[in-house]
């Protein structure tokens, strides 16, 4: 088309035809689109079998947490009854000593061996997580564990037979007489076992 206005003359071409609107994505075709969503794990190089937690391994965990919480605190409580049985040891001993006395040394020992024992079997039956190692003051309290252990078991066998002796008006004699230094070492490896783990070195 010509347009011709006094002596300058305009010439406009138009071509519809070629006159296409250019959207954004012609004229940046790299352009990344709104509606992606953000690169996942996967795409940053993270297997999925490394990147999704492991359910059984969690509930292993958490139930083996839960029996330590309580092998813990019943090992705190057994504590009270185990020193109130060496506190009264010394009552309890010789033969001009009252069969009550005794007698209550005998109920406070039973006390303290139903919590320890009962305390160890939540530590025994925990659930083991493989690959984990024991260190620091875990491995002293475990070690000193075959002391007291073992010194649970004895010393209330030698008790019964002391008492035995004791309540015929009988002196203590043989292997029971044992019985004292016995329950002395395994309170003594008990009280350690508890420091082990309440103490941080």
């Amino acid at each position: 088309m010509t347009l011709t206005a006094g002596a300058k003359t305009v010439n406009v071409t138009l071509a519809a035809s070629q006159a296409q609107p250019q959207t954004p994505t012609s004229i940046l075709p790299n352009a990344p689109s709104s509606s992606k969503t953000a690169p996942s794990i996967q795409d940053l190089g993270f297997p999925a079998d490394q990147t999704q937690g492991n359910a059984k391994e969690q509930a292993l965990l958490d139930k083996r947490t839960h029996m330590l919480k309580i092998h813990q605190r019943l090992g705190l409580i057994a504590a009270i009854p185990l020193i109130a049985t060496v506190a009264t040891s010394v009552g309890a001993g010789g033969r001009s000593t009252s069969n009550t006395d005794r007698t209550v040394h005998m109920i406070l020992g039973a006390a303290a061996g139903d919590l320890y024992f009962t305390s160890a079997y939540f530590a025994i039956r925990a659930p083991r997580v493989p690959g984990t190692k024991t260190r620091g003051p875990i491995r002293v309290h475990k070690a000193l564990a075959w002391i007291h252990g073992p010194g649970m078991i004895l010393t209330p066998i030698l008790g019964a037979m002391a008492y035995s002796q004791e309540s015929k008006g009988e002196k203590v004699h043989g292997i029971a007489a044992a019985h004292g230094p016995v329950a002395i070492v395994t309170a003594g490896a008990f009280g350690a076992a508890l420091l082990s783990v309440s103490l941080k070195f």
